[in-house]
């Protein structure tokens, strides 16, 4: 018996848990997901300020002036942004003024520097003011004690100008999941050195690592393992502690030297699932570190990275709070004949331009090629077997 897509989805995001929310420095919260509702402590502007370079005065003062008959009054104060003193304005005196700064009791208006002379000691007004003029009042933004920031928002760099103009230091925040890569296989070695017969170019780990923090979340690579039980279980428990989620790649199929398999099977499920590619899989939580669930995908490239479309990146980014975890859905029309096995999921390369979509590459697992130049991924059911042109197939937009 094999396990349905859906069934397999339900276990793997029944392992995947939020971690604990931490109080995190501002610099280290963009695209982070709140956590808890952000109240402001202050008001914003927390004092009455200018909107303008220019000068403080009383709006009945300057009533009169026009470009033809000024008025003139005394400067008695200069105030720059940043004065700390309170300072009132008489009736009859301006106060030079700079933008930001804090507006005199008895200050009325602002006139902008541009309708005077810009004299310091006694200054021409050629315009009239309207009371409140050029004022921002405290608390016309933000009023102290109101919730500013939500719990479920996306941390974005207008809510981290918000946070710190409030005089906040950290934000309380749902971290990002901490997710260990490793890949498995004798014949592995690292680009850039020399193959030798028989081996191949490792990169499973770089793939996935890259889908990882394409999610949103931190990925490390583990080294690789060979096929030997107690070198990968060493070097599990060893690269393990830190993550919040292990991916393995290879080793979970029937054949011999099945290294994920022969290690894992007292604590993580092998099964089988109804799809092409990806079938077997396998998922658990590990003895050692303990509580730390371990997602074990196929060794080609095509089905681990599938697979990991289709079980581990919605509940990952679920885990870290994003509103929308899923890849978008749409369907579309094909433009050619299909066909699919009878009782498998088939997941298809695809070119998505428009409403239409077209298949792109063989259907097998190891044309990794194809995926690369890929856009979508076509859905087609377990029970279609043919699919004409022109038909509506479900699309999963990778773009």
């Amino acid at each position: 018996m094999m396990r349905t897509v859906e069934e397999h989805q339900q276990v793997v995001a029944g392992l995947i848990k939020p971690r604990a929310p931490q109080d995190l420095p501002l610099n280290d919260t963009l695209g982070l997901v709140l956590a808890a509702d952000v109240v402001a402590p202050l008001s914003l502007p927390g004092f009455d300020n200018s909107a303008m370079d220019g000068y403080a005065v009383v709006a009945d003062d300057v009533a009169a002036a026009t470009e033809d008959s000024p008025v003139r009054l005394p400067v008695a104060e200069d105030i720059p942004a940043g004065r700390t003193d309170l300072l009132t304005l008489q009736p009859g005196t301006a106060h030079r003024i700079m933008t930001g700064a804090p507006l005199p009791s008895g200050a009325t208006a602002v006139v902008p520097v541009e309708a005077t002379d810009g004299a310091t000691d006694t200054v021409t007004i050629r315009a009239t003011a309207r009371e409140h003029q050029h004022i921002r009042r405290a608390g016309e933004d933000v009023t102290a004690g109101t919730a500013v920031l939500r719990a479920g928002q996306v941390i974005t760099p207008a809510a981290l100008g918000l946070a710190a103009a409030l005089g906040l230091a950290t934000l309380p925040v749902l971290p990002l999941q901490r997710v260990m890569v490793m890949s498995t296989g004798t014949e592995l070695v690292a680009p850039g050195t020399e193959l030798k017969p028989g081996q191949i170019y490792e990169s499973n780990a770089v793939m996935l690592a890259a889908a990882v923090r394409d999610a949103g979340a931190q990925a490390t690579i583990a080294p690789m393992s060979a096929d030997d039980v107690d070198a990968f279980r060493a070097a599990l428990a060893e690269h393990a502690r830190d993550a919040d989620l292990i991916i393995t790649t290879g080793g979970v199929s029937a054949g011999a030297y099945e290294v994920v398999k022969d290690s894992l099977s007292d604590q993580v499920e092998f099964v089988k699932v109804a799809m092409q590619p990806g079938m077997p899989q396998g998922a658990g939580t590990l003895d050692a570190p303990a509580g730390v669930p371990i997602i074990t995908l196929p060794g080609n490239p095509v089905s681990a990275l599938v697979s990991f479309e289709v079980f581990v990146r919605s509940p990952l980014r679920a885990a870290m709070g994003q509103s929308e975890p899923d890849r978008p859905r749409r369907t579309a029309q094909l433009t050619e004949d299909l066909t699919s096995p009878r009782g498998k999921r088939q997941f298809r390369r695809g070119v998505l331009t428009g409403d239409t979509v077209s298949s792109y590459g063989p259907p097998a697992s190891h044309h990794l090629r194809w995926l690369a130049s890929a856009n979508c991924l076509l859905e087609i059911a377990e029970d279609v077997t043919e699919l004409p042109a022109g038909s509506t197939v479900p699309v999963w937009d990778l773009s």
